[in-house]
């Protein structure tokens, strides 16, 4: 009985460091992205948020799949995010496109990132059934980074307009459905 309870408690902790494994995961290709972004590799820049979504979702998925969602899993997740959808996306647009603007570029750059952590702290402290308040700053940052894309094709003027307008929607208080 007693090996029963040691294996059940060893799988329980494993199953919790997977779901952490993979917010971590996500982080380091936040910052990853970061680096790049700083050396002018702006496309392995915008690949490397991409796949820090797609590990952002599965960490979210391992959690409630092992029903091992913790306060220390949600602060990390907030804390990763803010690196990967906040600081990454950002700073991509920024040495993309937002360098042009001098001040008002580094301005508009870093109110998307203050608002983005406005909205994770927020998110922390609130009870939410099944709704989000405000735009996820995942959703905005995976934009911020489709949208650079278009460097070329699109005026940077707009890409002004579009950090504002989602950094309202982050900070915003209507409410959004959990998918």
């Amino acid at each position: 009985m007693f090996l029963h309870e040691v294996l059940e408690q060893t799988a329980k902790k494993l199953k919790a460091q997977i779901a952490n494994f993979l917010t971590l995961t996500n982080l380091g290709l936040g910052g990853f992205s970061i680096i790049y972004s700083l050396k002018g590799h702006i496309q392995l820049s915008l690949l490397l948020i991409f796949i820090a979504a797609l590990a952002d979702r599965l960490d979210g998925m391992a959690a409630r799949k092992f029903n091992i969602e913790s306060e220390l899993g949600k602060q990390l997740d907030s804390m990763s995010d803010i690196i990967s959808f906040g600081v990454a996306p950002a700073l991509l647009l920024y040495q993309a496109v937002l360098f042009e603007f001098n001040t008002v570029g580094s301005f508009f750059t870093v109110l998307y990132i203050c608002c983005g952590a406005f909205r994770l702290a927020r998110f922390n402290i609130t009870e939410n059934s099944g709704f989000f308040t405000g735009l996820p700053i995942t959703a905005a940052g995976c934009i911020i980074t489709f949208c650079s894309l278009g460097a070329s094709f699109i005026a940077p003027h707009m890409y002004l307009f579009l950090l504002l307008i989602l950094s309202v929607l982050m900070i915003g208080n209507f409410k959004w459905k959990k998918i």
